[in-house]
């Protein structure tokens, strides 16, 4: 085994807007993902992972930061995060660790031909490609591909929605695969330890893959979308309107679609899971052939997820249904973690940061929010947190009025505060749900007074919650 024992290599592979529930380890026997289902057995499923906004950007900045939204202050896409604001890459590049990044980032504005600026995130390989598509003035894959397939190149640079069914061999998931594995194949990794993550643009929309993923779901039943008529009724307004067109008015919404372009839409969506699936154990192989893999620490999860029909909605937005905020985790560490072990406390992906920091025998700094997650891993009992945090500020499309959103998840409760003065004659909109009896979300108590005192407590444990979620972090020198 190569490398020292006591500072593991650290894999990170992370997909974009994949829900929960789609992983056979999750409990879904439609989608087939056998190497993430060999990974859980492997190590440690978590359970009830709740990331902290539900789009991108501030979501990752969470990451890598290990702080909460209203802490980093990257709020929304198009926001760049501080310069100043410190990344735990940084940190295990400090302590010697070979860092490298391939795929997407998106702790900055990468739009409309802007290249995301470059932080001091401590990577040495830094392959950065925002998406598959033309827009940006910086694209890894592009160069890649023109290099690798340039017939290819010249025909979709030409016609962006051919990048979601272009061929296999020259896939982004694919080319993340193979960037990833280069440098697994390195003679660096032999020399010191490494950090190296795999950002994956899929299952992100647009909903397409590659003809031969499509066909592995021609006669797969499907679930049924989750959501019943009238379900809306009783929901904040502002669902409806996103049920009729998503993204603020930006993107089609749920109504607009026939019942068979759900279903394409669905499908498309479970071929780009089983793609990055075989990228995945591609990925794996090569891990345990280059006789890394009984030193190396794997993280397997997602930055958010997907509402993909359920509640009549699409994509993200101000929603904070489980399909939306819930994402798979799942821990490989040889020596450390049980084989099959699944824990249900709610981990947050905040707690990702100090996990690789005290994995690596790094100090975890005082700004960082999140708790490492080593003691749930091992199984020794520790003590955790009995609450998760999740903040949409206005983060995805533009609302107006803006969309201001706060989720607590405490014990079998979800409670959902929609910020902002009511309309004139409206009570405050918001959404309380009984996970325990209604784990599908589609009852929202708010407005029922049988449940007005179990609402008042949490809306009490909420404000102690975001005390506690504070930064503090900057040492008081004396006591006056």
């Amino acid at each position: 085994m190569d490398g020292d024992v006591s500072r593991p290599n650290i894999l990170l592979i992370s997909t974009d807007q994949q829900r929960f529930d789609m992983a056979g380890a999750y409990g879904n026997p439609a989608v087939s993902t056998p190497n993430l289902d060999r990974l859980a057995g492997q190590g440690v499923v978590f359970e009830n992972c709740y990331v902290q906004n539900p789009v991108c950007a501030p979501s990752r900045a969470s990451l890598m930061t290990g702080q909460y939204v209203s802490t980093h202050g990257l709020h929304a896409n198009g926001v760049d995060l501080a310069a100043e604001k410190e990344l735990f890459s940084k940190h295990l590049a400090d302590a010697g660790y070979d860092c490298g990044l391939v795929g997407k980032f998106h702790l900055g504005s990468a739009f409309d031909g802007r290249t995301e600026p470059r932080l001091d995130d401590g990577f040495r390989v830094f392959r950065w490609a925002h998406d598959p598509y033309p827009g940006s003035s910086e694209n890894s894959y592009h160069r890649w591909l023109k290099a690798s397939h340039p017939s290819l190149f010249t025909a979709v640079m030409d016609n962006r929605g051919l990048f979601d069914t272009i061929p296999t061999e020259a896939h982004y998931s694919h080319w993340i695969g193979e960037e990833t594995i280069d440098f697994l194949r390195s003679d660096r990794v032999k020399d010191k330890p490494f950090f190296f993550v795999a950002n994956f643009f899929d299952p992100h929309h647009g909903f397409g893959a590659p003809e031969e993923y499509m066909r592995r779901y021609d006669d797969v039943r499907l679930p049924s979308i989750v959501t019943y008529e009238g379900e809306l009724d009783s929901k904040p307004a502002i669902q409806s309107e996103e049920s009729l067109a998503s993204y603020a008015g930006h993107a089609r919404g749920y109504a607009s679609y026939s019942g068979e372009e759900l279903h394409e839409i669905r499908k498309a969506y479970y071929a780009m899971v089983s793609l990055v699936d075989d990228e995945v154990g591609r990925i794996l192989e090569v891990l345990a052939d280059e006789g890394l893999a009984e030193n190396t620490v794997v993280v397997f999860t997602s930055d958010h997820g997907e509402m993909l029909g359920d509640h009549q909605l699409m994509l993200k937005g101000p929603f904070m249904y489980d399909c939306a905020v819930r994402v798979p985790l799942i821990v490989r560490w040889p020596g450390v973690a049980t084989p099959g072990d699944r824990r249900s406390e709610l981990v947050q992906w905040i707690d990702l940061a100090p996990t690789f920091l005290q994995a690596a025998g790094v100090d975890v700094p005082a700004a960082m929010q999140g708790e490492s997650l080593e003691g749930l891993i091992i199984g020794d009992g520790v003590e955790w947190r009995d609450w998760a945090l999740c903040q949409y500020r206005d983060s995805g499309h533009p609302h107006d009025p803006a969309a201001h959103v706060t989720m607590l998840r405490h014990d079998r409760w979800k409670l959902v505060v929609h910020h902002g003065a009511p309309a004139s004659g409206r009570a405050r909109a918001g959404e309380l749900y009984d996970l325990e009896t209604d784990p599908d979300e589609l009852k929202n108590l708010w407005d029922d007074d049988s449940w007005r005192q179990v609402r008042t407590d949490l809306q009490e444990k909420l404000i102690d919650v975001l005390v506690a979620s504070e930064d503090r972090s900057n040492p008081r020198l004396a006591a006056w």
